[in-house]
């Protein structure tokens, strides 16, 4: 009997090593790959390498110290239910018929991913379709919603743009997808190419670029500008750029910030490149003991005023718990610093498209009703609308 139960359990161990090392098998690729040759050689000629690696224009610390990495991680795993949704997110689906030849549109499937619709061409940024934004699907942040529909879903793309090699942002998964699915080229900083070389995106559909450099693709102007942020899918950081871009067409601009502290280049970009119809600022995962390379909600607002945006749309909250911040607090301080400051802003559900010359009456749809969850507001600005109204800012 006792034999049994020991036959038992080495087949129950042995039947679970397997599993993980099957789970673990494709880690070493979904570090990517590093350059070498003429894409290296390239790197080591920018004004922003220096050393061995990138840096930023404004220097700033981004490793916390070790007292203050141990208050993060234990108000991650103190404030947890805070971090989540209390009520399941209201994922939607929108239509995918053929964009408007001279209008501006974008869905935002969450976090940092976004199809933009520019006078008749569409340009992905960001896609994350994964449900982990971790170099393993058993763990790392996990979803806190589906996303609004399947990567095979997707009509066809003129574009596809990379922020920086962070796995919120570049997944091996959804390359791979977009790869067979799709034929546009991707647009990525400098050194990222290699990491898509060795997911198997051919060199002709991989375009890298500068801070400051440009390219034509299907009639659109893609401008890589400057971020102050850092990169890195391993211990060592910054072996690739990271940025921002400017998306243009004859009449429509738009400003995607990637990852990104705020810093004075903002105004530079604007008085180069603006003013912006639309801008897709981040908004969360900020913490005082990162402060340089995330922005908050506020200094969002700051930065879209500085590049002379139109509307402001946010990204990077509501879909992976990345810092210790309660779940809907980004929106809700954006929501109050926006109307404090005259800034229009949308706000979609997941999934929804906003049209840029008909922009929704924003609904607080984020918010959970007192005594059903988790989270509450931490105020509202004494003229705030009341809960559950439709203020168009």
């Amino acid at each position: 009997m006792a034999g049994s139960r020991s036959i038992g359990r080495l087949l129950a161990g042995g039947l679970a090593l397997a599993a993980a090392g099957w789970a673990l098998k494709d880690i070493p690729a979904e570090l990517g790959g590093k350059a070498k040759g003429e894409r290296l050689e390239r790197m080591r000629r920018s004004p922003q390498f220096h050393d061995g690696v990138f840096r930023n224009s404004m220097p700033g610390g981004f490793v916390p110290s070790a007292q203050s990495a141990r208050e993060v991680a234990w108000n991650m795993v103190r404030d947890r239910e805070e971090r989540r949704p209390a009520t399941p997110v209201p994922v939607v689906t929108s239509p995918l018929g053929g964009p408007s030849p001279a209008g501006l549109s974008v869905i935002w499937y969450g976090h940092a991913t976004a199809l933009l619709e520019i006078e008749g061409r569409r340009v992905l940024v960001d896609p994350v379709w994964s449900r982990r934004a971790s170099p393993s699907q058993l763990v790392g942040p996990r979803r806190l919603h589906p996303v609004p529909g399947p990567l095979a879903g997707l009509p066809p793309l003129d574009a596809i743009v990379i922020s920086h090699d962070h796995y919120d942002h570049l997944d091996r998964a959804t390359v791979r997808g977009l790869t067979a699915l799709q034929a546009a080229p991707f647009l990525v900083p400098l050194g990222i190419g290699a990491h898509l070389e060795r997911w198997g995106v051919p060199a002709s559909r991989i375009i890298e670029l500068d801070w400051d450099e440009e390219a034509d693709v299907a009639g659109l102007r893609f401008v890589a500008t400057a971020a102050r942020h850092f990169s890195g899918r391993t211990f060592s950081r910054n072996v690739t750029l990271w940025g921002s871009w400017v998306i243009a067409a004859g009449e429509k601009k738009v400003f995607y910030a990637g990852d990104s502290g705020y810093f004075d280049g903002y105004a530079g970009i604007g008085a180069a490149h603006g003013p912006f119809d639309l801008t897709l600022m981040p908004i969360g995962a900020y913490n005082a003991a990162w402060p340089d390379i995330h922005m908050d909600p506020e200094e969002a607002v700051n930065a879209h005023l500085d590049l002379g945006g139109g509307l402001l749309l946010p990204v990077h909250w509501a879909t992976f718990a990345l810092a210790a911040h309660p779940w809907a607090e980004p929106v809700d301080r954006l929501w109050r610093e926006a109307k404090a400051r005259g800034v229009r802003i949308s706000v979609p559900r997941p999934g929804e498209r906003v049209d840029t010359a008909d922009v929704p009456m924003l609904e607080s749809w984020w918010e959970v009703p007192y005594g059903t969850g988790t989270y509450r507001s931490p105020g509202r600005l004494p003229n705030s609308p009341p809960r559950g109204s439709n203020p168009r800012l």
